[in-house]
């Protein structure tokens, strides 16, 4: 009798740990979309958005080229130099400084999404991205990297319908230019 009872204390245990076991990971939410980053190599995902926006001659499509300030020359300078030298949060720091003088300089803006990539800030890439585009030509190279920011962004997150809505973004940036005579 003491051995069936143990068998019947030893099968309840064991029942009540596999129900809480079931219970504790039915509690569980799965991560969310936001939450999921994939592993990524910056600097080549950088060099991609760089290479989105093509070649700069601007002899087969409109670009528009806008208006650079003097005042924050120095300071892109200091930030592309910093990146050549892999201090990419000090890059960051320079281009935050030059956005305080420039105001909403779209170059600016996305080379400070570029830096935001390079400093692994996936939410300040796609933040400086879209105000770049909000801001700036909605056509030509750089309007190309914006939306390539974005699409890496979306890539890195594993959100596959962020990254093809702006890989069609992107696609719509090229137009052609009109005709010279």
């Amino acid at each position: 009798m003491t051995l069936r009872f143990v068998r019947v204390a030893t099968h309840a245990c064991v029942a009540v740990v596999f129900a809480s076991t079931l219970a504790a990971c039915a509690t569980t939410a799965p991560p969310s979309p936001d939450s999921i980053e994939r592993a990524y190599d910056p600097v080549a995902l950088v060099a991609q958005v760089r290479a989105a926006a093509g070649n700069d001659d601007g002899k087969d499509e409109l670009a528009i080229q806008p208006l650079r300030d003097p005042m924050v020359a120095g300071l892109r300078e200091n930030a592309a130099q910093a990146e050549r030298e892999g201090r990419y949060a000090d890059a960051a720091t320079a281009l935050d400084q030059a956005l305080a003088e420039t105001g909403d300089d779209p170059a600016v803006l996305q080379e400070r999404a570029e830096a935001a990539l390079l400093n692994r800030d996936l939410d300040g890439a796609a933040s400086f991205a879209r105000r770049a585009h909000d801001v700036g030509a909605q056509v030509g190279p750089l309007c190309r990297r914006h939306w390539a920011t974005l699409r890496a962004v979306g890539e890195a997150r594993g959100d596959g319908v962020a990254a093809a809505d702006a890989q069609r973004q992107l696609d719509a940036c090229k137009v052609t230019a009109p005709p010279r005579y």
